[in-house]
C-alpha cells in the first residue's frame, strides 16, 4: 500500500493520549508512532489521517496545522458500542509543492478504499477535496460528490487549483469520473447568479441553507454520496471561530454533526474530509471541539450502517408501482431501514447501473401518489439517459 507519505503522530500527541481516561477513544483507535510503526489495516474498518498542508486555503492559508489539537478532543471522547477497528495512520506533511500533496493523498485514499477502509481526511484546504476524488480514477466507477459549504467552489476555469476553485476542475478535467455533484447549505449571496445556473443546467442539485436546516432533506442525499466534503467555514463564526472565511450565518454546531452522522450512515460514502479549519483563529479549543464531535458522530453513522442498497438487491425490498400522467414511477422501501428509493428505468449504459436507484423520501412517493413528479427523479433520468 501507498502509505510511506504517512508521517507517525509525535511525541507530544502520543503523551496526551496517555492521560486520556481510561475506556475513552485514546484506547479505542489503534496509532501510527515511531516506536511500533503503523498499526495493521487487516480488518480495520475506518483510518483517520491528516494532511497539514493548507497552501491552497484562499484567504485561510494557515489551516492544516491544527489536526493533532482535533485528535487532542477527539481521544478524549468515549467510544460508543461500534464493533469497528480505527486506526489513526498518522499525518501528510506539506510535500515540496502542493502538487506533491494532492499525489500523496491521491495514493492513500486510492490504497484504503481499494482494501474497503473508509478514510476521514482532517485537513488542509477544500482543494484537498480534488485529491480525494482523483484517487477514485483507477477504481473505474463514477462517483458522487456532496460538499457542505457555503460556496460553490467553482472559480474560473483559468484559476489555478485552490480551495474556491477545486470543483470546476472536478467537473472539467479528464478523466471525468463525477456523476453528481450536491451542494448543501450555500448561502445566495456569496453565489453569483451565474454559478447557480452553471449548476443547474448541469443537473447539479444545490439546496440553500435554509432548506438545508431541514435535516430529514440531509439524508437521502448523503445516501447518494460516495464522497463527503464538509468546510468548516459552512458553520457560523460564532460556532466555529476558527476559519478566516466563516461568516454570521451557516449552520449550528448539532446541525453539522446531525449532518455528519447522515454521512456515517450511508452504505455508499467511502470517503469523507472535514477541511478548513485553523487553529491559530480558534477561540478556546472551540471550533477543535467541534471537528471531533463532528468525527464522532461520523463514527457514530458508520457503526449503524443497514446494509442495504447497494449490498442487497431490490428484489428484498417492497416495491410500489405509482401510475403519473403516461408513465409508472417504482419506488422500493428497504423492510430493514424502512429508507425509501425511487428507480430510474431508462438506461443506455451499464456504468450507470450502480446509479438505477436513486435515494429519495416518503415525500416524494406520497408526492408522486398525487401526480407530482419529484424534482430528482429529472434531473436524474436527465443525466442517465
Amino acid at each position: 500500500m501507498n502509505l510511506d507519505f504517512l508521517n507517525p503522530l509525535g511525541e507530544e500527541v502520543l503523551e496526551r493520549m496517555a492521560s486520556c481516561p481510561e475506556n475513552s477513544m485514546a484506547q479505542f483507535v489503534e496509532v501510527h508512532s515511531e516506536e511500533k510503526g503503523f498499526p495493521s489495516i487487516e480488518n480495520a474498518s475506518i483510518a483517520i489521517l491528516g494532511v497539514q498542508d493548507g497552501r491552497g486555503a484562499v484567504d485561510n492559508d494557515t489551516t492544516g496545522y491544527g489536526v493533532d489539537t482535533v485528535r487532542d478532543y477527539l481521544y478524549n471522547l468515549y467510544p460508543g458500542n461500534w464493533g469497528m477497528r480505527i486506526v489513526d495512520l498518522g499525518n501528510i506533511a506539506p510535500g515540496a509543492t502542493l502538487s506533491d500533496t494532492y499525489f500523496a493523498l491521491k495514493n492513500v485514499v486510492n490504497s484504503l478504499v481499494k482494501k474497503d477502509i473508509l478514510p476521514i481526511i482532517l485537513g488542509g484546504g477544500q482543494d484537498l477535496t480534488y485529491a480525494n476524488y482523483r484517487a477514485y480514477d483507477s477504481l473505474e466507477q463514477l462517483v458522487n460528490l456532496v460538499s457542505v459549504d457555503a460556496k460553490f467552489d467553482l472559480g474560473n476555469l483559468e484559476s489555478s487549483l485552490n480551495s474556491r476553485s477545486y470543483l470546476s476542475k472536478i467537473v472539467m478535467e479528464e478523466p471525468a469520473n463525477l456523476f453528481n455533484f450536491c451542494n448543501i447549505g450555500y448561502q445566495t449571496f456569496f453565489n453569483s447568479q451565474e454559478e447557480i445556473d452553471l449548476l443547474e443546467s448541469l443537473s447539479f442539485d444545490a439546496y440553500r441553507l435554509g432548506e438545508a436546516k431541514n435535516l430529514e432533506l440531509v439524508e437521502p442525499i448523503m445516501r447518494d454520496a460516495d464522497i463527503v466534503s464538509i468546510d468548516i467555514g459552512s458553520v457560523r463564526k460564532s460556532e466555529a471561530p476558527g476559519n478566516n472565511n466563516a461568516g454570521p450565518n451557516g449552520f449550528y454546531g448539532d446541525e453539522i454533526c446531525a449532518i455528519a452522522r447522515y454521512a456515517g450512515i450511508s452504505d455508499k460514502v467511502t470517503s469523507f474530509g472535514i477541511y478548513e479549519f485553523n487553529n491559530r483563529l480558534d477561540i478556546d479549543g472551540q471550533t477543535a471541539h467541534l471537528v471531533a464531535q463532528m468525527v464522532w458522530y461520523f463514527l457514530e453513522g458508520v457503526s449503524c450502517r443497514a446494509k442495504d442498497y447497494p449490498y442487497c438487491t431490490k428484489e428484498k425490498y417492497l416495491k410500489y408501482s405509482v401510475p403519473v400522467d403516461d408513465d409508472v414511477m417504482t419506488f422500493y422501501k428497504s423492510d430493514k431501514s424502512g429508507r425509501w428509493w425511487l428507480e430510474i428505468h431508462s438506461l443506455n449504459d451499464n456504468k450507470y447501473k450502480r446509479h438505477a436507484l436513486i435515494p429519495c423520501a416518503y415525500k416524494d412517493y406520497l408526492d408522486a401518489t398525487n401526480q407530482i413528479v419529484p424534482e430528482r427523479w429529472f434531473k436524474a433520468l436527465k443525466k442517465l439517459s
